[in-house]
This record gives C-alpha cells, sequence and structure tokens, in this order.
C-alpha cells in the first residue's frame, strides 16, 4: 500500500505504523517536490487513532487546548482534542475566519503567507499543544507558535505525524523557541 522513502531504520510501533501508511508522490505540488501523502493514514480509522492517542501521549496532560494548523493539521487536532477531552482552534490561512482576528504574517521561500486564529477561541491563558500532519522547514509552525503566544496562550509543545528531518524545521523552531519539545511520530 505504501511507499515510506527513507524510514529510519529500526522503527517499531507508532513510528513504523505510520511509514507503512505514508505515500510517497513525485512531482507534487511541483515537479522536483517528493509529497508524503498522509491520506491513506488518515483514512484508516484504527490507524487514526493510534496516531493521536501517540500525539496525546507526547503531551502528556500538560495542555488545555490542540491548536491544528491548516490543513491538514485539522485532521491531527481534531482527533487529538476528541481522545482527551480538550478543545481545538484552527490556525487558519487569511481570509478563511470571521473576525475578530489575530494574524501574523511571515517568509516563505518564495513570499510571504498571513495566518490567523479566530480572538474568540479561547488561547488566551490556556497551554496549548501545537499539532500539524508534516514537519518540513519549520517556517509555518515558528509562525503559528508566534500567533498563539500573541493570542495569549501558552506553548507547550509542538507535535507532527511525519518530520522530513533533511529540511532542520526542528533546528528552526529551536532557534526562535528552543525551549518548546517537538515531537514526531516518525521522522524521515
Amino acid at each position: 500500500m505504501t511507499d515510506a522513502g527513507t524510514a529510519t531504520s529500526g522503527t517499531t510501533g507508532i513510528a513504523q505504523l505510520v511509514a507503512d501508511h505514508v505515500v510517497d508522490v513525485p512531482d507534487f505540488p511541483r515537479p522536483g517536490i517528493l509529497f508524503k501523502d498522509l491520506t491513506p493514514l488518515f483514512g484508516d480509522g484504527a490507524a487514526l487513532r493510534a496516531c493521536a492517542d501517540a500525539v496525546a501521549a507526547s503531551a502528556g496532560a500538560d495542555f488545555d487546548l490542540v491548536a491544528g494548523i491548516e490543513a491538514r493539521g485539522f485532521i491531527v487536532a481534531a482527533a487529538v482534542g476528541y481522545a482527551t477531552g480538550r478543545g481545538v482552534v484552527p490556525v487558519r490561512k487569511a481570509g478563511k475566519l470571521p473576525g475578530p482576528t489575530t494574524a501574523i504574517t511571515y517568509e516563505l521561500e518564495y513570499g510571504t503567507a498571513t495566518l490567523e486564529i479566530p480572538q474568540r477561541s479561547g488561547v488566551d491563558g490556556r497551554r496549548v499543544l501545537l499539532v500539524d500532519d508534516v514537519l518540513a522547514t519549520g517556517g509555518t509552525v515558528v509562525a503559528a507558535a508566534e500567533l498563539l503566544s500573541r493570542g495569549g496562550g501558552s506553548l507547550v509543545g509542538v507535535s507532527v505525524v511525519l518530520e522530513l528531518a533533511a529540511l532542520t524545521g526542528r533546528k528552526r523552531i529551536a532557534a526562535t523557541h528552543s525551549s518548546l519539545p517537538v515531537h514526531a511520530l516518525l521522522s524521515v
């Protein structure tokens, strides 16, 4: 069913489950990119549940709210929120949420992007676990972390299903949030 690419040798348990559900899609979204598609994982109820439980376990009980980054981070956040009985806040691209919102604009390799959270999201004064499906360069995670802080949240960690280690996103996060734990179910 899958092609996990360069999964870390000796992966077991949850890491192997993720590796077994990753499909490599060449030249998507543009030529030269090897896209790691987690759609098969999200479509498998038992696998999704296992991943949600593993993400929640990586953070312990030290969070009040789960923030998910658009778009596939919403799937992970909703599953973790449901599994733990905690609320979920969307971190969305600009113009997708009704106002008022809190926003941040950040640099991409090819321009800029803006992320927003609703001001009515209940972030203020709460401990927030930030989740996404894939950690690549880390730019979006760094921006989302800053956005949640601006909204009054206290970030307790970042958890992703898959980390593309060669793109050094973890290092970029550490450069701006050195004490923020980053957890990946599988790093390739």
